[in-house]
């Protein structure tokens, strides 16, 4: 293969059985999976060691050590993570997680409802796509807030990714303070679910 042509990231294993799925007009079918640590190992350990994943704190971490943190993962009842797939080809790593039960619990007034989320879009082959992010993460929100007992989305991306706080404030949410974390200084933003259903009302 010339070593111009992109590369695309790699399939998964096997086609799982998805915890949603949504078709989303214009872009694909967008499927919500549960990581399976041994089987996704392939896929997911190259991104969060690539150093465009540097917020994600894994630049110099074994595949070792990436496997025995997600296989810890999977046995939480509080913290869970999928894979995103686009027309069946994984795209992006979502996490999801119970703020009374993490850090940044400590950090805040954790409302009754709230729910906590991270992500990282996996590499894109070719030249940027508009509104590739924002439907991955319509997508995932859809899911997340499914369960009517989850009433708002916390997030808190690293204070120094400026990127990655300019899509959150495009997707609605609102900025809060500023957190010492054990890992990193974060930048704490809140999405409600009434903002997310008057954005995505059909």
């Amino acid at each position: 293969m010339s070593p111009d042509l992109p590369t695309l990231p790699p399939t998964s294993p096997a086609r799982r059985a998805a915890v949603h799925e949504q078709v989303i007009g214009g872009f694909g079918t967008v499927r919500v999976v549960p990581l399976d640590p041994a089987a996704d190992l392939d896929v997911i350990y190259p991104w969060v060691t690539e150093e465009r994943a540097r917020f994600w704190g894994m630049l110099d971490a074994t595949r070792e050590r990436v496997l025995e943190l997600y296989e810890f993962v999977d046995t939480l009842d509080s913290h869970h993570a999928y894979l995103l797939h686009r027309d069946d080809r994984p795209v992006a790593l979502f996490q999801s997680y119970d703020p009374e039960f993490d850090p940044v619990g400590e950090c805040y007034d954790v409302q009754p409802g709230d729910y906590g989320i991270h992500l990282m879009i996996g590499p894109v082959a070719d030249k940027p796509e508009p509104g590739f992010t924002g439907a991955l993460l319509t997508a995932f929100l859809t899911y997340v807030l499914a369960d009517p007992a989850r009433k708002r989305i916390v997030a808190e991306p690293d204070a120094r990714n400026d990127k990655a706080i300019a899509r959150l404030v495009r997707a609605g949410f609102v900025l809060g303070p500023e957190i010492d974390l054990p890992e990193k200084r974060a930048r704490l933003a809140f999405l409600s679910r009434e903002t997310f259903e008057q954005r995505h009302q059909r």
